[in-house]
């Protein structure tokens, strides 16, 4: 299994390199030259626990690394020490007529936030760490890894918590100052680690993670950082190291259906709260590689890019931002979507003139597959579905999930997997300030005490004592000075 660029570079690496590179030379992304057929049915492995299928499911894609390789680092990731739960992404099923006076069919909630941070981007930063020092010992007089990550809000909380103390690495991830939760925020600056730094900036998501992929590309930062024994590599979803272990969890939740009961040919629909494009496109590559998928279900909140495009097949990112109650979805240009337009359009037919537009922020047309749907929440409408979802079933869905169960009511068809991506701890205010207005009282962490009141649960042991926790990071940028800023702490 080779991997290519999305822009067009006749260059072909390695698995193992793909990760340690992070992005192209050219500025793409890479992807497998080729989706692999599964090499087992769904009632082939629905049997199987979490790990067995993340073994078999990479030895797809990842063929440099021996099935040894593959075996630790799984094994390494996905565990009691890492993941609060042995079954890792548990499917928790409610029932067929409980969620509106209108009859839907079988609904589940994929929970994907049983991790060390409570959000779905630990499925595959877990094992990052594993894949890329596993990658590492391949390459011949590997450099010092400098990790640079743009957050929206959970991916640099996982990638920090992954990356902490690991020789041969130092990460630094940027977020938005004012574009992430309390709970979020207070996470990442309070980290600890000894290779770590956490930078706010004055922009948007979207403008960080612009000015990331610049700093990757510029020739005369990059020479100096090689010359003094580092290189850049990402923790972002742009890196394939994320994007595969992702693919893993759509077979897993399908298998859990078939074991609870279901056909194992039957169809299923997943809805995806959508920012960055990468969970949705996993879904894509796991359709394609022959799980029954039928509808997989782009859910956005009111920055709803994502959405327009598949409503009319018009990809337009100039538009006005909004801050939402969704963070880790308030994006307009979502990198993996690159992928997907490689995917569908063929180079004679104007792929690089839509990917320059897409990274350009310019407006493009593109035919929509048949298999994808959209559908947007306002902020009006997430709220409410925190409440109702609670009050007929005592069951708390962060918003981000809220977005998807919003999309799940407006689908109305067919078995039904809403992928839940963070836990409701994190967005404590949102959550609960939705189920009643008397938690307006309450600050973010006393809201802590007060959603496990409700739930008859405890506070997760990450936010236990999350207040009191030591600041360690206070540095805020303009987005100008993140390069100079990168440059400081390796060559100045």
């Amino acid at each position: 299994m080779n991997y290519i660029s999305t822009r067009g570079k006749n260059e072909k690496i390695t698995a193992s390199q793909s990760i340690v590179k992070g992005i192209a030379d050219d500025g793409g992304l890479y992807v497998p030259e080729q989706i692999p057929a599964a090499s087992k049915t769904p009632a082939e492995i629905s049997s199987m626990d979490y790990n067995a299928h993340a073994k078999w499911l990479m030895q797809h894609f990842l063929t440099d690394y021996t099935s040894e390789d593959i075996s630790r680092c799984v094994d390494g990731a996905y565990n009691t020490q890492n993941f609060d739960t042995p079954d890792i992404a548990p499917l928790v099923q409610t029932s067929e007529t409980s969620f509106s006076e209108t009859s839907f069919s079988e609904t589940s909630f994929l929970e994907l936030h049983h991790g060390k941070t409570l959000a779905f981007k630990d499925m595959a930063l877990s094992l990052l760490p594993l894949l890329m020092t596993t990658a590492l010992k391949k390459m011949p007089n590997p450099k010092t890894q400098v990790i640079l990550t743009a957050t929206s809000g959970d991916t640099g909380v996982s990638a920090l918590e992954g990356f902490k103390d690991i020789d041969g690495v130092e990460i630094i991830v940027f977020y938005p100052e004012n574009g992430v939760s309390v709970i979020q925020k207070q996470h990442m600056i309070t980290q600890t680690g000894k290779n770590v730094r956490v930078i706010g900036v004055k922009g948007n998501f979207d403008d960080a993670q612009s000015e990331v992929k610049r700093i990757f590309l510029d020739k005369q930062m990059k020479e100096k950082l090689n010359a003094n024994g580092y290189e850049f590599s990402s923790a972002n979803s742009i890196n394939t190291g994320r994007l595969i272990p992702q693919i893993v969890y759509y077979f897993y939740a399908y298998s859990q259906l078939v074991r609870n009961g279901m056909n194992p040919n039957e169809v299923v629909n997943f809805i995806v709260p959508t920012g960055n494009f990468g969970n949705i496109l996993a879904g894509y590559y796991a359709k394609k590689m022959g799980l029954p998928i039928d509808k997989l279900v782009c859910a956005s909140n009111e920055n709803k890019v994502l959405y327009d495009y598949f409503e009319t097949g018009v990809f337009d990112s100039n538009r006005p931002f909004y801050l939402t109650a969704s963070p880790s979805m308030d994006i307009l240009i979502p990198s993996n979507f690159e992928r997907l337009v490689y995917d569908l359009i063929k180079p004679e037919d104007g792929l690089q003139e839509r990917l320059l537009k897409l990274s350009g922020k310019k407006r493009f047309e593109m035919e929509v597959p048949k298999n994808f749907s959209g559908f947007y929440a306002s902020e009006k409408e997430v709220k409410a579905a925190i409440k109702k979802v609670f009050a007929n079933h005592k069951y708390l869905i962060d918003p981000h999930t809220a977005v998807a169960y919003v999309a799940h009511e407006k689908l109305n068809s067919g078995r039904n997997v809403i992928v839940s991506t963070a836990s409701p701890y994190k967005f404590a205010k949102t959550v609960m300030t939705s189920i009643d207005e008397k938690y307006y009282k309450y600050d973010d962490f006393a809201l802590l005490e007060q959603m496990a009141e409700l739930t008859k649960g405890n506070v997760p042991e990450q936010f236990a004592d999350l207040k009191q926790k030591e600041i360690r990071h206070t540095k805020v940028v303009e987005i100008n000075e993140m390069a100079e800023t990168v440059g400081r702490y390796f060559y100045a």
